[in-house]
């Protein structure tokens, strides 16, 4: 597409917004063609090789959602967007699980016009880095081979995905997958944890606050919504957004404006929203405590994560890496692992998942004096005597008191961080104790050199 005109089908059976749309892609400088309906825009994608098309969800003689389905089989990597009526948000996400990549709702405003036609043939010239590539994904079982394909499809659509899992699954990583394979990969990725922002400064660090705005408003701020703007915002645990704070992020996902805390006027933007949480965000709307409106919004396409227990095929080769990494961080030669302790993970169902994984190797490295790791070095929960401290069993008396204490606390404070995904301000308040007692006992336990990130 270098250098040649892109080009446009338009479909559309009303002649004024089909003429349209013609000019303003002429004013693009793209070659458009136009089709009053469907049986035409048939013919034309029989017949010819298109980069883009537009078209309306009403065709007189059927639907855009027949030429949705139609043009999968025919040209299954032409990007196609949907022009429907204002509100009728159930066909636009019907359209958007078939294949398109967006919608936009009559009537049409020019500028919101260009950006869907700018967004489109960026897919287009994406298109060919989508295969090839290495997507840093570990493991080849079903569930991880049906996720890759998942992860190409959605990263050329446009539409808002909710990214289901467990804690510790690797939510984020597939997120920041999904924006690197799209169009929108050299933009920003933002990623922001809405469990862990204040409630009463929710609103600026989403949108942004002018200085002077509120006590502790010391200079402007642009606020998330605005710093990924062009890019990808992904709200992980959004489910802990408080009702108010829904309320506004919905509207500004709908109107695709911000108003920052203290300004007058309203700023334009250009994001594609990804969420996650390893609540049922179902469950969670059925309770009142996540807005309906709000969750058909999020929740156009979903993409499930599976926990580790369902890819137990995977942990050799998750080992390894993860091996591979501590090795370079710490400046070592990294251990392998005799025949007992791979079998020893590999019956493991990892409640935490790769989180836990890594916590677990990353212990077992601290504790291995040789170049081979253990079972009795990795101190899972489901072997016995000293390597599981539980506060309801008793204690090996050969274990002396002091390290039996140390035990139960750390497996204690591991859980609290997994469950806050390693914010540690987060933890230490489901601890019951200050920040500052948390990086103590951190220190102390060995453990403040735990890495928050994890890998799927």
């Amino acid at each position: 597409m270098n250098d040649i005109t892109p080009r446009v089908l338009v479909v559309d059976d009303e002649s004024d917004l089909r003429e349209l749309l013609v000019i303003t892609l002429g004013r693009m400088k793209l070659e458009a063609t136009a089709a009053d309906s469907l049986a035409a825009a048939q013919r034309l994608l029989d017949r010819d090789t298109f980069h883009l098309c537009l078209t309306d969800m009403n065709l007189g003689d059927g639907t855009g959602l027949q030429l949705i389905r139609y043009a999968a089989e025919k040209a299954p990597d032409l990007p196609i967007a949907v022009l429907t009526a204002f509100g009728n948000m159930e066909t636009a996400t019907e359209a958007m699980k078939l294949g398109a990549y967006d919608f936009i709702a009559k009537p049409v405003t020019l500028d919101r016009l260009r950006q869907l036609i700018q967004d489109g043939l960026g897919i287009s010239r994406h298109g060919a880095a989508e295969s090839g590539e290495d997507d840093g994904l570990i493991g080849q079982s079903p569930a991880m081979q049906h996720l890759r394909r998942q992860i190409r499809k959605l990263a050329r659509s446009q539409a808002p995905i909710y990214i289901s899992g467990e804690s510790g699954s690797g939510k984020e990583k597939v997120a920041r997958l999904i924006h690197t394979l799209g169009p929108r990969g050299d933009h920003p990725f933002v990623a922001v944890n809405c469990g862990a922002i204040p409630s009463e400064l929710m609103e600026s660090e989403f949108f942004g606050h002018r200085k002077g705005s509120f006590t502790g408003a010391v200079e402007d701020r642009k606020g998330l919504f605005r710093e990924a703007d062009g890019g990808t915002l992904f709200l992980d645990e959004v489910a802990d957004l408080p009702l108010h704070m829904q309320v506004k992020l919905l509207r500004a996902i709908q109107e695709k404006t911000v108003r920052p805390v203290g300004e007058s006027r309203e700023f334009s933007v250009n994001l594609r929203i990804l969420c996650a949480t390893h609540k049922d965000l179902s469950e969670e709307m059925q309770a009142g405590r996540f807005r309906q409106d709000l969750y058909y919004r999020l929740n156009v396409i979903e993409a499930h994560v599976p926990p580790l227990r369902e890819r137990l095929d995977d942990v050799p080769a998750l080992v390894d890496h993860i091996l591979s990494r501590l090795g370079i961080a710490w400046d070592t030669t990294p251990p392998t692992l005799s025949d007992g302790t791979l079998a020893a993970l590999r019956g493991y169902p990892f409640p935490g998942n790769v989180r836990e994984l890594e916590n677990v190797l990353e212990r077992a490295m601290t504790l291995c004096d040789g170049n081979i790791i253990e079972p009795s070095h990795l101190r899972l929960p489901s072997q016995t005597g000293a390597d599981t401290p539980s506060l309801g069993g008793s204690r090996d008396p050969a274990l002396p008191l002091e390290d039996y204490l140390q035990d139960i606390e750390r497996q204690e404070i591991l859980k609290a961080l997994d469950a806050t995904h390693w914010n540690r301000t987060a933890a230490a308040k489901k601890l019951g104790m200050t920040f500052r007692s948390l990086r103590y006992r951190l220190k102390k336990l060995a453990l403040d050199q735990e890495e928050e990130e994890g890998s799927a």
